[in-house]
């Protein structure tokens, strides 16, 4: 394993910015997710790490190693891609050894042999070494895949979207079965995906990207409950954040958001929220930051309930409060809560978002 650093590194398509002054430092044995839409700069910088394309500024290192000028080859990395690129006429054992048998220095049989089923023992493909990839599911292609870049033992794994092809159910099981096995290994990971699911549930840290620039890189903690700015918000959750822009102010313990529509209230908030206070801000709420509760208690909003949308073991209900805004939290999905009922919601101060209305960088909520 070995770390991965990117210092000022820029790439530009014609008049294009696919990535801009990127300062990047991937610790050895890290688990790293590029997350963001398309055309945002992830694969790019995953093609500059490979090799596949050449940095128009910046330096790339593999460890100690300056790499802009080293061909692919020579990086000592392993990718694995989005379409599993096995070779149909060979065995899964085959499929495996090939980089064994490709490199300049050839490994001996005995030494083939042992490596290959040891890789096979870790992934669990030992019984499936005599078949060949059509007869494979497309979790167990996956896994050959996989196996064919561990058995060079390469510095750093690049990983570019290689469970899309997979149904939602063996996904979710693979994301736990390539957490367990970089657990097992230690290896440096560099993993590109747009699936914000795969990238909080398997990521040491997570770098996200927007038209070419990284907007944030930290744990899968920090990039949910305490994004940068608007984008890393909105991008990262399962459901989109409601953002207010209003005028903030506090009173005692109580925070006055005053919208065009009219005024809600937080009840208990913490000295942190001086951060807001007497400013405009735009406050960010997503559904958990929202709560069902008695009417007449303390910071409780009478609203209507316009619309319940089961999600699994929880129901979303949906919410006008009398300012006219519209709320949606999560409930326990055997609660009786049916349209044009009469509720009350209130705000949680500790799960509100707030940022700069003019830059869109967060403002410090939580202390």
């Amino acid at each position: 394993m070995s770390t991965v650093h990117f210092a000022g590194v820029s790439k530009r398509f014609g008049t294009v910015d696919a990535l801009a002054d990127l300062d990047l430092d991937i610790a050895a044995g890290e688990f790293v997710s590029l997350l963001g839409p398309s055309g945002s700069g992830k694969s790019t910088t995953l093609n500059l790490l490979a090799g596949l394309l050449h940095a128009d500024e910046g330096e790339i290192r593999i460890g100690e190693r300056i790499v802009n000028d080293v061909s692919p080859d020579r990086r000592d990395i392993a990718m694995v891609f989005q379409s599993y690129a096995l070779y149909p006429h060979m065995t899964v054992f085959e499929n495996i050894a090939f980089p064994l048998k490709a490199r300049r220095r050839r490994a001996g049989r005995a030494e083939i042999e042992e490596r290959v089923t040891r890789v096979a023992g870790i992934l669990g493909v030992e019984q499936l070494l005599h078949r060949y990839p059509k007869e494979l599911s497309g979790g167990q292609q996956q896994r050959v895949a996989l196996g064919r870049a561990m058995v060079r033992d390469p510095k750093v794994f690049l990983l570019d979207e290689p469970l899309s092809n997979l149904d939602a159910r063996l996904r979710i099981r693979m994301r736990r079965d390539l957490k367990a096995l970089h657990e097992r290994i230690g290896s440096t990971i560099v993993y590109v995906t747009h699936d914000q699911a795969e990238a909080m549930s398997m990521s040491s840290r997570i770098a996200v990207f927007d038209k070419g620039r990284l907007q944030q890189f930290g744990t899968p903690q920090e990039i949910y409950h305490r994004p940068a700015n608007l984008f890393v918000a909105n991008f990262v959750g399962e459901r989109e954040v409601l953002f207010l822009e209003a005028d903030a102010e506090l009173e005692d313990n109580r925070l006055l958001i005053r919208t065009n529509g009219g005024l809600l209230t937080v009840e208990d908030v913490p000295p942190s929220f001086g951060a807001v206070d007497g400013r405009r801000a735009v406050l960010g709420i997503r559904p958990e930051a929202v709560r069902l509760v008695a009417a007449g208690s303390a910071g409780a909003m009478p609203a209507m309930v316009s619309e319940v949308e089961p999600s699994g073991p929880d129901l979303v209900v949906f919410a006008t409060v009398e300012a006219g805004i519209d709320l949606s939290c999560r409930v326990d999905g055997g609660m009786d809560v049916a349209r044009g009922e009469r509720v009350a919601l209130a705000l949680v101060p500790e799960r509100l978002l707030a940022f700069d209305p003019a830059t869109g960088a967060a403002l410090p909520l939580g202390g």
